[in-house]
């Protein structure tokens, strides 16, 4: 437990920003699973359409540092590719 008031304040913040990451974190992985229903239903216009909104969601979240730049790179890839190969 915090001893001093800065330890305090560093667990206040700690806590908020937990809050905070957890949030950001759940809308990504949400708007993930959606592009990724679209593509295991082979709806090609539907993954289109998600593909640009859920890029913007995993810049957004790499922008605030929750997860690694390289991370968003590798999920952008991965998810551009999927849908390229779609149609």
């Amino acid at each position: 437990m915090a001893n001093n008031k800065s330890a305090e304040k560093r667990n206040r913040q700690s806590i908020i920003h937990r809050d905070r990451n957890r949030s950001v974190r759940s809308t990504l992985r949400s708007a993930i699973k959606k592009l990724r229903t679209a593509l295991d239903a082979g709806d090609a216009k539907s993954a289109q359409s998600l593909l640009p909104e859920t890029i913007r969601v995993i810049d957004v979240t790499a922008r605030k540092k929750v997860i690694h730049t390289n991370t968003a790179s590798r999920y952008k890839s991965r998810l551009s590719k999927a849908v390229a190969a779609l149609g």
